[in-house]
């Protein structure tokens, strides 16, 4: 007999009812850790009064009204974003597929209204992560999720992450296109150089290509910064958020320049939820918080902290840990034993981690962590490496 949710998660046997900040508590009444976050979702942990607040406020007065009027907390929320960004517009939609969908159209409706429509095929690296949609799952090129899904979304060609030489080599008079994560992601955690994001953005300037930004996850503070690709000095043209935006509620953006919005006119995409009365107001309020001055200097120095000490942990147990790695607080331990079972095992010891690629554990941990959770972290994460037989 099928299962009555559609089996598409190897799910743990656990469930929670309740969270408060960086904690979970499960059915059974259990505390956990969450250095998952919702898969960096939840930005200022869970049931924020602020987030609670705005939501309640909101929900008394009006949920839905759709994209067919105007919905003035999105011209509010677009202004936040616009002033803090390199953007001119913003798009609202659900999720980061979405908003990774509507950057790739964004980008091949560019060039068709410029008059070249054989422009469409769009660069991406090896290993990128860029959603589930059929689109997306062409994006991100790995045969794991696109085994079954044939026939592939044509337009997407891909080259080794970090390396500028094969993607000079790549383009072609069809490509439109460079589309990169600043830090691998589901990939495995590897941040790309700040070099590499500034030849990026030469090489998509001398070749008339525009540059696509996935800041699904890296966006709204986990590196440090507002977005992770400020690190480098840059901006892209087009580039999409969603996860800590909404800080747990389903949001997610494209930010546009005006010159690569160029084609996106009335008819050429939408979204019936996209940028809902109560999304904006969790929003909003999220921004308001991520752009109190010294929050995003308090982020990038707790991070420091728990690079540091999950680094002094993996140094003492050199033959089951072989890296550790990230940026911001969005870290990667890879192990020498599989990353499932380390996970599980910190699971077993009271905290939440998530897989990534290449064998990595990610640590997402909420943007307000301090000491206290650092501390913690550190310490399940010892206690299980003790726990672990080193392999032969």
């Amino acid at each position: 007999m099928v299962a009555v949710v559609l089996p598409t998660y190897a799910r743990a046997d656990l469930a929670f009812d309740r969270g408060e900040g960086a904690y979970l508590y499960s059915t059974d009444g259990r505390r956990y850790l969450d250095f998952a976050a919702g898969v960096a979702v939840n930005a200022l942990g869970h049931c924020h009064p602020r987030l609670v607040a705005a939501l309640t406020a909101q929900a008394g007065k009006l949920w839905h009204c759709s994209n067919l009027y105007r919905v003035p907390g999105q011209e509010q929320v677009a202004t936040r974003l616009i002033e803090a960004s390199f953007a001119d517009t913003v798009f609202f939609c659900n999720s980061g597929a979405e908003a990774m969908e509507c950057c790739i159209k964004t980008a091949r409706r560019y060039h068709h209204v410029g008059g070249h429509p054989e422009r469409y095929r769009i660069i991406c690296a090896e290993g990128a992560f860029h959603g589930r949609t059929l689109a997306t799952i062409a994006a991100g090129g790995q045969k794991k999720h696109l085994d079954g899904f044939a026939p592939i979304v044509d337009g997407f060609d891909h080259v080794p992450f970090g390396n500028l030489n094969a993607l000079r080599a790549a383009i072609t008079a069809e490509t439109a296109a460079i589309l990169v994560e600043p830090v691998l992601g589901e990939g495995g955690i590897i941040p790309a150089e700040p070099d590499y994001l500034r030849r990026l953005r030469e090489t998509a300037d001398e070749f008339g290509l525009l540059l696509i930004f996935d800041e699904v996850q890296t966006g709204i503070g986990r590196s440090g910064k507002l977005f992770a690709h400020e690190w480098s000095g840059i901006t892209p043209d087009i580039m999409g958020i969603a996860k800590g935006l909404g800080g747990g509620f389903p949001v997610g953006a494209c930010l546009v320049t005006e010159q690569a919005a160029r084609g996106m006119t009335p008819g050429t995409h939408g979204s019936t939820f996209g940028g809902n009365p109560l999304a904006m107001s969790v929003a909003e309020t999220v921004l308001d918080m991520v752009l109190e001055p010294g929050f995003l200097t308090e982020v990038e120095r707790i991070a420091q902290v728990l690079r540091r000490e999950i680094e002094t942990v993996a140094a003492r147990f050199p033959t089951l840990i072989e890296d550790v790695r990230g940026l911001g607080l969005m870290l990667g331990i890879k192990p020498r034993f599989p990353n499932t079972e380390l996970i599980a095992r910190l699971r077993d010891n009271g905290m939440l981690a998530v897989g990534a690629g290449d064998n990595v554990v990610r640590l997402v941990p909420p943007l307000i962590i301090r000491e206290a959770e650092v501390a913690l972290a550190a310490d399940i994460l010892s206690r299980t490496l003790s726990e672990v037989v080193a392999p032969s």
